[in-house]
């Protein structure tokens, strides 16, 4: 992090705290951006539409500000069910307490799902309008970008709008200084050093997840999720022990794989990337089960914290 705060008295001089949401169509790049917004990945990015199942909340603090960033689902409409309700939920509680929403669209693309996303942001708080993958190649003509930025911001009132590739960090710090005015002055919520209100539980269940759809691609529905069957510290070392979650036994071999090796290559890659966020030596295990009609399950979900 930057200064220590303690050289700049909180709420002095200007200092200032506030929360934004971060919401879009799936697969505009959220997490991404979030991740680097923060400088430290903590939110699960995958090419597969619909990642976050959780509101992952972010924290940047510097020596003028403190930013809580608030990640949330891509808002679903082709699959109703008892998850997708409960994301979309989220997404529309996400906007209800912030300071400011930050809207992210793909460049050169803006489709029904987005304008559906559009209808649901708040008219009473400040919305700053993102435009995500300017290192395309179809966005890099600018006379096409500013078009294409002056069609969106013609549907909506936005506050502003930044353009930014969150894939190579280009346009994070102008994003941050934009969005730095519409936070209210006041005292930093957590301590500068704290990039995440979520606990090391539900960390690791992302960690584990993420390389889940990096690993099985198209081959696995989004009927599978991650839960803690037992977090412990012993000696310095974290024992993690995590159950993949999916909804008929036929798809067990498929995170299997053949003698073993995706679900090895699974959870070795979790559990360096663990040891790296948790900055101890982690003993992981991972295994499959079945639990159908999870998705489905409303109680179930309220059990896994969704």
């Amino acid at each position: 992090m930057n200064e220590n705060l303690s050289q700049h008295p909180p709420g002095a001089n200007g200092y200032r705290c506030g929360f934004v949401a971060i919401v879009g169509r799936p697969n505009v790049g959220k997490s991404t951006l979030m991740n680097h917004l923060i400088g430290q990945k903590i939110s699960i990015t995958s090419k597969k539409a619909q990642t976050t199942r959780h509101k992952v909340t972010g924290i940047y603090t510097d020596d003028t500000a403190q930013f809580v960033f608030v990640d949330t689902p891509g808002f679903q409409t082709e699959h109703r069910n008892a998850l997708n309700d409960r994301l979309n939920q989220n997404v529309t509680e996400a906007m209800g307490g912030v300071d400011a929403v930050v809207f992210v669209v793909e460049a050169m693309r803006f489709t029904e799902a987005d304008r559906r996303v559009m209808r649901l942001l708040p008219k009473h708080i400040p919305v700053l309008l993102v435009v995500n993958k300017i290192d395309l190649s179809k966005a890099k003509s600018a006379p096409e970008l500013a078009a294409f930025i002056e069609k969106v911001r013609a549907e909506f009132d936005f506050a502003g709008v930044e353009t930014v590739s969150a894939k190579h960090g280009l346009g994070i710090a102008q994003l941050l200084h934009a969005l730095k005015p519409f936070l209210p002055e006041g005292i930093p919520l957590y301590p500068e050093d704290m990039v995440t209100d979520k606990s090391s539980r539900f960390l690791a269940t992302e960690i584990v997840r993420e390389k889940l759809f990096r690993y099985l691609g198209e081959e696995l529905p989004y009927a599978m999720n991650v839960e803690i069957e037992q977090f412990k510290e012993e000696n310095g070392i974290c024992h993690i022990y995590i159950a993949v979650l999916v909804d008929k036994e036929n798809q067990k071999p498929i995170v299997i794989g053949k003698g073993g090796e995706k679900l090895k290559k699974i959870s070795t890659e979790a559990r360096l990337d663990m040891e790296k966020l948790f900055d101890c030596k982690v003993f992981l295990k991972v295994w499959v089960k079945v639990k159908s009609g999870w998705a489905d399950d409303v109680r179930f979900l309220n059990e896994l914290g969704l």
